[in-house]
């Protein structure tokens, strides 16, 4: 390739870089484990610009050529963060779901006035929400699950073409049984602390009614906070496997994957 035909080729091969960008870019700023708020944007930036030149050379001969009007190729870039973005959010809500039932499990176990930052919630939660989201980060990444929703980006190259119009009604649904699966999954991993629950409160009323002396309330608050974090302790794992198969299918169900 000569030097002059190296030259015409670089504006083409920089706005398909800015398409490629545009797509990965967004969904790795919210993939679950690879866009935390823990990781440093310049590091996610980073890691968006890397999946850019990695995919670009086998991406490039499907993408379009520089449109001629201004106006198109800010609505290809448009649609691409959306998409991106999309992508993205899908593999988070999945993740959400640790974050959810960690909130549920403290309301459970009476410590819900326990609040500290919680970035994947958007403000402030539970002690215990923070430590199932961050478990989640990392079943995420200790089990390469991370790769999945990136092989779902690329694949949906083949589904969404780039210079297609977005799909906002399929969007749209997706997301919402997206999020109605991500809380159905965040009730059953709390279900055995609901369980329990039941039953403590049951044994408190039966005290009650046996012993009405015993001051209930001095002994449930205690009580209640003991046996909670002693189940925790002890269905860890099994809630941390299950949390993985489910990550696991959901992601393996992901547009461009099924």
């Amino acid at each position: 390739m000569s030097e002059a035909e190296l030259l015409a080729t670089l504006p083409v091969l920089a706005f398909q870089a800015v398409l490629v960008f545009a797509r990965l870019g967004a969904a790795a700023m919210v993939l679950p484990g690879l866009g935390e708020e823990e990781v440093p944007a310049p590091v996610r930036l980073g890691l968006g610009l890397g999946l850019v030149l990695l995919m670009l050379p086998g991406l490039a001969p499907g993408l379009p050529q520089v449109p001629d009007a201004a106006t198109e190729t800010v609505r290809m870039i448009g649609i691409e963060v959306a998409i991106g973005l999309w992508l993205g959010g899908l593999a988070r809500l999945v993740a959400m779901a640790m974050a959810v039932a960690g909130q549920a499990i403290a309301l459970l176990l009476g410590l819900a006035q326990a609040l500290v930052p919680d970035p994947s919630l958007g403000g402030a939660g539970t002690a215990t929400g923070r430590m199932l989201s961050l478990a989640a980060t990392v079943v995420v990444l200790a089990t390469g699950l991370y790769v999945v929703p990136l092989r779902a980006i690329v694949e949906s190259y083949g589904l969404f073409p780039v210079g297609d119009p977005f799909p906002a009604g399929p969007a749209a649904e997706a997301l919402a049984e997206a999020a109605t699966a991500s809380l159905a999954l965040a009730l059953r991993l709390a279900a055995p602390f609901v369980l329990a629950a039941i039953l403590v409160n049951v044994a408190l009323g039966l005290l009650s009614r046996i012993a009405p002396q015993v001051q209930v309330y001095f002994v449930a608050v205690p009580g209640q906070v003991l046996l909670g974090l002693a189940l925790l302790a002890a269905v860890m794992p099994a809630l941390l496997g299950a949390f993985a198969e489910a990550a696991r299918a959901a992601f393996l169900d992901l547009p461009g994957l099924r």
